[in-house]
């Protein structure tokens, strides 16, 4: 699951100022904001919108997505925690252009924190080696993760026991002051705005209705993926709060080098060294497959560089499922011999005498060099 463009995802152009990406990030937020669209994918919507304005909104990451694409402006491995906030927490200081849209409440927008609210989303980086990458595999990964708390169910109260109204605020979570004609609002400190109050906590989670465990989870990983492509697990991200449901669990795959493969899309490339004589002579050798062993017949006169194509020896991209499988491109390379005897040394220097005999016709590559060396050199010495 490829990850659309930043540009694309806010509506706006690769020239697009501040302004122009805050408005755009401004209205899909306003469209798709948990709070006020519940549709099921309205949460997908604003998640990608947010990454998006995080990294546009930001000169440095801005030009580090220009110039490697996501890339570039991807964690380096581990957990990638996306929180799921309030407009304030997303906007900071454009509060006040929100509340145009949710009203003030004491003189201030705030949020009801007694609201059931989804879980963070984890994101999970995968390291997985090229023959996995290809034929699919399930591989067992350890996620420490926030979950609810058993003993307490959530709530953060010790087990027999429950949350009380909070006796300063009377359970509205605000404190009305006085200050002459003025009539002030502010959150109760007594208990954070919840409007309630834990007597005895929970000895497993200190009142805070989760804990951090380690998840075992075994992950199928589809046949083809490639560098960076993503696997969204629902509902195995982080426990919500307040009774909320949870959030996703993001796997993004990243692939190994291989000793002897390259990946390029669907097909293979490898590079394979052969002698001077086989290159020669031409000859049959043995290559290595992602399927196995196989032979390739080497051309008399084979120069270095020569590529052969296996067809369909490639791989099957999850991306390009539809073209069918690639290929297996080997590239040849002819190796010059070392540490020669004496004998060996007198063998090819007799050859090199008898090729040089008829050079044009053994060597018509270095034949046609020096013909242009020659024409070059000619050219310039005449007045």
């Amino acid at each position: 699951m490829s990850k659309r463009d930043y540009y694309e995802v806010l509506g706006v152009g690769k020239a697009a100022g501040n302004d122009e990406i805050k408005k755009a990030y401004r209205r899909l937020a306003m469209k798709y904001h948990p709070d006020r669209n519940s549709a099921e994918d309205a949460q997908e919507k604003f998640r990608e919108a947010s990454e998006a304005y995080e990294v546009l909104s930001n000169a440095d990451k801005r030009s580090a997505y220009d110039q490697y694409g996501h890339a570039g402006v991807d964690n380096s491995g581990g957990f990638t925690f996306t929180q799921r906030g309030d407009f304030g927490d997303i906007f900071g200081g454009l509060d006040d252009i929100f509340s145009n849209f949710f009203g003030d409440v004491g003189g201030g927008r705030r949020r009801n924190p007694t609201a059931a609210r989804q879980g963070q989303d984890l994101q999970y980086r995968m390291q997985l080696d090229l023959v996995q990458a290809v034929g699919g595999d399930t591989v067992s990964i350890k996620v420490p993760i926030l979950q609810m708390c058993d003993p307490c169910e959530g709530s953060g109260a010790a087990k027999g026991t429950s949350k009380t109204i909070c006796s300063q605020c009377n359970g509205s979570g605000q404190i009305t002051m006085n200050r002459s004609f003025v009539m002030l609002q502010q959150t109760c400190r007594h208990c954070s705005g919840t409007g309630e109050v834990i007597a005895k906590p929970c000895h497993e989670c200190g009142g805070v209705g989760r804990v951090e465990k380690e998840r075992t989870l075994a992950i199928k990983v589809p046949p083809g993926v490639d560098e960076g492509t993503q696997l969204r697990m629902r509902g195995k991200g982080e426990a919500g709060v307040n009774g909320g449901p949870p959030g996703d669990l993001f796997i993004v795959f990243n692939i190994r080098s291989h000793p002897v493969f390259t990946r390029d899309g669907r097909n293979l490339h490898c590079e394979v060294p052969i002698s001077f004589a086989q290159a020669a002579l031409g000859a049959e050798i043995e290559i290595p497959t992602l399927q196995g062993k196989d032979r390739l017949r080497i051309s008399a006169g084979t120069q270095t560089g020569a590529e052969f194509r296996l067809r369909g020896r490639g791989i099957t991209s999850i991306q390009e499922r539809h073209q069918g499988k690639g290929d297996l491109l080997v590239r040849v390379t002819v190796e010059t011999p070392v540490k020669l005897s004496r004998e060996q040394k007198d063998l090819l220097e007799k050859l090199q005498t008898s090729v040089e005999e008829d050079h044009r016709k053994h060597a018509p590559k270095g034949s046609n060099w020096f013909t242009a060396f020659k024409d070059f050199f000619d050219n310039i010495a005449k007045p």
